[in-house]
C-alpha cells in the first residue's frame, strides 16, 4: 500500500475533534482516538475530565446525557490507561465505579442484556461498542455476554446485518433498520474485544472473529463505487453517509494487523479510507457522517472526527508491522 504524509490532516481533524465532543460517548471515543494516536497527555486530560463529571451511581463524563446506560463505558479504557501511566488513585476508583454501574446497576433485560436508555427498556446496537471496557477490566465473559444478547435480538441472520432497535417491552423492534453507524460501532467494538480477550479464550475470539467475517460479508456488498455507504445500509433513498467506512477501514486494518483477517480485504479497507479523506473540509471537520445532534442527517460529529483518527493510526500501525 502507499503511505503518505497525514500529519497535517490529522491534526486539522485533531482539533475539530476537541471542538465538538461534550456528551460521554464523545468524550470517550475521542479520548480513545487520541490514544491511539499516542496523545499521552491529552488521554489523561480527557480522563481527569471525566471523573470530574462523574455521578455517584458510576457513570463518568455525564454532561447532557443523564438518561444514557451505557455510553460512558467507552470511557472506561482512557480511565484504566491514566490510572496505569499515572498511578492517580482517582482514576482506578473511577474505573471500579463504572464497571460495578455496568455490572451490577444498570438497568438490563432479564437475560442481562444492557438496556441503552434510563426511561425505557430497549437494547440498541450502539451499546456494543462499550463492551471492550468489561474485557480489559477482566470481567471478559460479561463482554461476551453482552456480545451475544445483542446480537440475539438485533442480528439478521439472512442480511447479516445488524438492526438498531430492539424494545424488550413490545417484544419487536423499536427500529429494524440496518442503520450504518450502528454496524460500524458493532464491527470497531468487535474487534477491540478480540484484541482484549485473553489468551486461554482462544474459542472465544474465533468465534467473535467469525461475527465480524459475517458481518462484513453482509455489509461489503453495499459499498458505494465512491467507497462510502448509504445511511441505511440497504435503503439507497437515504443519504449517503461517511463514518461507516471509516468504522469498517478500521476494524480492518486491526484485523489484518492482528492476522485474523486476510490481506484481501484491504483493497475495501483503502477503498473507504480514501473516500474519508476526500470528505475533510478545510476546518478539519470530517463532512457527510451522521450528524450531530439528532444523527438523522449528514453532518459532522465527534465520533466521525474521532473515527477518522483511529482508521489513521490503525492504517500507521499496519504500514509499521
Amino acid at each position: 500500500m502507499t503511505t503518505q504524509n497525514t500529519t497535517p490532516i490529522i491534526e486539522k481533524v485533531k482539533l475539530a475533534m476537541l471542538s465538538l465532543q461534550r456528551a460521554s460517548w464523545e468524550q470517550g471515543v475521542a479520548a480513545q482516538a487520541l490514544l491511539e494516536l499516542g496523545e499521552t497527555d491529552l488521554v489523561i486530560m480527557m480522563a481527569q475530565d471525566a471523573v470530574l463529571r462523574r455521578l455517584p451511581d458510576g457513570r463518568v463524563a455525564m454532561l447532557g446525557s443523564e438518561h444514557a446506560v451505557t455510553d460512558s463505558g467507552v470511557n472506561g479504557e482512557p480511565l484504566l490507561f491514566a490510572a496505569r501511566v499515572t498511578g492517580d488513585p482517582a482514576f482506578s476508583v473511577a474505573a471500579d465505579g463504572l464497571l460495578n454501574y455496568l455490572l451490577t446497576l444498570a438497568p438490563r433485560a432479564v437475560d442481562g442484556t444492557l438496556h441503552h436508555l434510563t426511561f425505557n427498556r430497549q437494547i440498541w446496537i450502539d451499546s456494543m461498542y462499550m463492551t471492550p471496557f468489561l474485557a480489559l477490566s477482566g470481567h471478559a465473559d460479561a463482554a461476551l455476554q453482552q456480545i451475544e444478547g445483542y446480537r440475539r435480538v438485533l442480528w439478521d441472520q439472512d442480511r447479516k446485518l445488524y438492526s438498531h432497535k430492539w424494545d424488550t417491552a413490545t417484544g419487536d423492534f423499536a427500529r429494524r433498520d440496518f442503520w450504518g453507524v450502528g454496524n460500524g460501532w458493532t464491527a470497531a467494538g468487535l474487534a477491540r474485544v478480540i484484541k482484549a480477550l485473553p489468551a486461554q479464550m482462544a474459542r472465544d475470539r474465533e468465534r467473535i472473529i467469525g461475527y465480524v467475517k459475517a458481518l462484513l460479508e453482509g455489509i461489503l456488498p453495499w459499498q458505494r463505487d465512491d467507497g462510502l455507504f448509504h445511511d441505511v445500509v440497504d435503503r439507497p433513498d437515504t443519504f449517503v453517509e461517511t463514518n461507516l467506512a471509516q468504522m469498517l477501514a478500521y476494524t480492518i486494518y486491526r484485523g489484518v494487523q492482528g492476522d485474523w483477517l486476510e490481506p484481501a480485504y484491504l483493497f475495501y479497507a483503502d477503498h473507504m479510507r480514501a473516500a474519508a479523506h476526500a470528505k475533510v473540509d478545510a476546518l478539519g471537520l470530517v463532512q457527510g457522517v451522521c450528524g450531530s445532534p439528532q444523527f438523522d442527517h449528514p453532518g459532522y460529529a465527534t465520533e466521525g472526527q474521532a473515527f477518522f483518527l483511529l482508521m489513521e493510526a490503525a492504517h500507521r500501525d499496519l504500514q509499521h508491522s
